[in-house]
């Protein structure tokens, strides 16, 4: 994000910022109807993870393949996530907005009916689709309708909203599996989408590029395989569905697809993701750096899921009370993250926090059937407030020298890496345990089995200090309002 003080809104020309829109969009309220438009999108990610062992039971299949369940939400994500900065730009950020609530909502609605795992990996594709852009597109609005200075306050509270996902999902979650029947985790976006559209037609205003560039058709094929390739890779990696040499050839088709990308961008104006902004240390530090971060926020609820309902043999609702301490820890720091980095600033941050998240991650090693409860909520709700902090001060970051026609595919290059990653994580997670089954000579999870698998995550998170170390001590202050002597 380029130094300025003008609001990225009135950056645009007139047509696309209307200036009526200018009170509203300074305040709380469109981050706050964006971030619970989010809340589907959250909500179901943290219900399906809870609720993989009795979907497992009701399809008849090994818990460990419910996580194909959540790669191809991910997979599908990825490949259509290059259409979604285009597609703000060319229709309005507000119409696709509204268009992905609509579609999300029926691809749910949709899995609810699956009457085997084949046909919810189906429609779990097709829900993926329509959610690749709720994110970038809600974003978009987001960072085309604040002033710089205000971004990190209107972050935290696009998020707030989102985490009430992670809040109720393991609760809600595992009362339905529990009591009810675990279709109804799915059907339950219904109202939330309803209420959902209707706030965001009502409030959000309309942002669009006047004259968009041209549609990158082969960027988008190429990207989208090539990002693909590599999920499906991940996914299969170390498993028995897929023989090693069609593995080694997912990886090879996805990184030859990324590496065609990268010279085709090079030559083209237009091309749907700028390589170039990845010269600005504080949206590579972001992006790449905090990608390490969010590969463990992938693997985290799936590796807590597997130990405490497999390993340790609780009931989904009783994990879900469990695990929900964690979100939130996440939703009590919101209120804070401002003032700290204010006070410390984002490097600082960074740095100091990298090591505590990947701390917290190495703790859940140590759990165990016989720990009090209130001992592992603790430890799962500090993991969760450190993590928070850290995902607020990366994704203010991102955008700290971005300048205003650069905000789409800013906006679409994060959301396609993040997707990457944290499907990277489920792969990874998945891939570990079934690699410490096999070494330990087991036949079932079991704690001994699951706890290393959350070091070595703890571990990957500590790689992004390399980026953070980097970035210059005044880096992004203009985002938080801090001001160094």
């Amino acid at each position: 994000m380029s130094p300025t003080d003008e609001p990225l809104g009135e950056a645009l020309p007139e047509a696309s910022a209307p200036k009526d829109a200018s009170a509203v969009t300074r305040g709380w309220l469109v981050p706050a109807i964006i971030g619970s438009a989010l809340l589907m999108q959250t909500l179901n990610a943290t219900v399906i993870t809870n609720a993989l062992p009795a979907m497992a039971r009701a399809f008849g299949v090994e818990p460990l393949r419910l996580n194909t369940a959540i790669t191809v939400y991910m997979l599908s994500a990825a490949i259509f996530l290059p259409l979604s900065g285009w597609l703000a730009d060319r229709f309005g950020a507000r119409r696709v907005f509204m268009c992905s609530i609509v579609l999300y909502a029926a691809g749910s609605t949709a899995c609810g009916f699956a009457g085997d795992l084949w046909q919810l990996i189906l429609f779990r594709f097709l829900q993926g689709a329509a959610g690749a852009t709720l994110m970038p597109v809600g974003r978009l609005v987001l960072l085309r309708t604040t002033p710089k200075r205000e971004l990190v306050g209107a972050m935290s509270v696009v998020t707030m909203p989102a985490l009430l996902g992670p809040v109720m999902g393991p609760v809600i979650g595992g009362a339905i599996v529990t009591f009810a029947d675990w279709r109804w985790i799915f059907f339950m976006n219904l109202p939330i989408a309803v209420i959902g559209l209707i706030l965001v037609w009502r409030h959000v205003p309309e942002v669009r590029e006047q004259g968009p560039s041209p549609v990158d058709l082969p960027g988008i094929v190429l990207t989208g395989l090539g990002l693909a390739a590599l999920i499906f890779g991940f996914e299969n990696l170390g498993r028995e569905a897929l023989g090693p040499w069609a593995v080694a050839g997912l990886f090879a088709l996805g990184f030859a697809s990324l590496g065609l990308y990268a010279w085709h961008a090079g030559r083209t104006p237009h091309a749907v993701i700028q390589l170039r902004i990845f010269r600005k240390p504080t949206f590579t530090a972001s992006v790449i750096g905090g990608g390490f971060m969010r590969v463990a926020m992938g693997a985290n609820p799936f590796l807590l899921a597997m130990l405490l309902q497999v390993a340790f043999g609780m009931s989904a609702f009783a994990a879900g009370l469990m695990t929900f301490i964690s979100a939130v820890g996440a939703l009590v720091m919101k209120t804070t993250a401002p003032p700290i980095l204010r006070r410390f600033g984002f490097r600082t941050v960074l740095l100091v926090n990298a090591v505590i998240v990947g701390l917290s991650f190495v703790a859940y090693a140590l759990f165990r059937p016989d720990w009090p409860q209130w001992a592992i909520m603790a430890v799962l709700g500090v993991g969760g407030f450190f993590r928070s902090l850290q995902f607020t001060a990366l994704n203010g970051l991102a955008y700290a020298d971005i300048d205003t026609d650069e905000m789409s595919r800013a906006a679409t290059t994060a959301s396609m890496v993040q997707q990457l990653v944290q499907s990277i994580g489920i792969g990874l997670s998945a891939s570990l345990l079934h690699l410490l089954m096999v070494t330990a000579g087991a036949t079932r999870l079991t704690a001994d089995t699951v706890a290393p698998a959350f070091v070595i995550v703890g571990l990957v998170t500590m790689i992004s200090m390399f980026w953070f170390a980097r970035l210059p001590t005044d880096a992004g202050d203009e985002m938080n309002g801090r001001r160094v002597a």
